[in-house]
């Protein structure tokens, strides 16, 4: 069975996010969607509310698995025995971002990185952004998935 890991803060879950997981489905048996609890970076959303949006977003999708992790992301791909990661990629700022990172996680652990990227209609579409049109009281739920809303 091949199976990948979708790591992400997720905060919030996206369109864009959503595409790519299904995506990945086309390539893998499982893909694990994974929410980073990164003590350094503080999230908006809480871990609970982007993991119950997650859950609902791929509740009838039985070969997507959801999870929390702390550390590194090579080590939780090799705890779960995990030799893919898949990241989505909305531009050329985010492929240099990701490619580096590729690089060192293939140099720690020898896992591969497989890059996705975005449809052009999810292209322009961030976490960041979606969170500050949140924040100023905007239609931010047009750019999550429809049953991850509020």
């Amino acid at each position: 069975m091949k199976t990948a890991l979708f790591p992400g803060s997720f905060d919030p879950i996206t369109k864009g996010h959503e595409e790519i997981v299904k995506r990945s489905l086309l390539l893998f048996d499982e893909v694990f969607v994974a929410i980073a609890n990164n003590s350094n970076k503080n999230s908006f959303f809480s871990l609970e509310k982007r993991k119950k949006w997650l859950i609902d977003c791929f509740e009838n999708e039985k070969r997507v698995k959801i999870l929390c992790y702390d550390g590194l992301t090579v080590d939780i791909c090799k705890k779960l025995n995990i030799n893919y990661i898949i990241r989505g990629v909305r531009n050329c700022i985010d492929f240099q971002y990701e490619q580096d990172l590729a690089q060192i996680n293939k140099q720690l652990s020898g896992i591969e990185t497989i890059f996705l990227f975005s449809s052009p209609e999810f292209s322009n579409i961030s976490s960041s952004i979606v969170r500050d049109i949140y924040k100023n009281k905007g239609d931010y739920e047009q750019f999550m998935p429809d049953n991850c809303k509020k």
